[in-house]
């Protein structure tokens, strides 16, 4: 079952996002594998991403391999914090194109 993930961090920017971006997302724009969807933007107080896995376990392999290691060593230009977190199992995907 697809999982979703959704990070929240309070006085975070774009230069900051575009940083830990840069430092745990595959080069040339692709996503991790096992993620099938990505967005984020500015929100009240901070910055928020959207992810979507294919699974909860791809999410963890994520997170424990590749995110928390490269948080933990700190991401020049990146977030300074932890985000605060909501996972769930996803239901429902609708898909569509965003305007640019």
């Amino acid at each position: 079952m697809a999982y979703g993930i959704v990070h929240h961090f309070p006085g975070g920017t774009k230069s900051q996002y575009e940083a830990s971006l840069a430092a745990v997302h595959p080069a040339g724009g692709a996503l991790p594998k096992g993620q099938t969807f990505h967005a984020a933007g500015p929100s009240a107080g901070g910055w928020t991403i959207v992810a979507i896995h294919d699974s909860k376990e791809s999410w963890e392999k994520f997170r424990d391999g590749i995110l928390k290691p490269a948080m933990s060593k700190g991401i020049k230009g990146g977030f300074t914090s932890p985000p605060q977190e909501t996972a769930f199992e996803v239901q429902n995907i609708h898909g569509g194109a965003l305007g640019s």
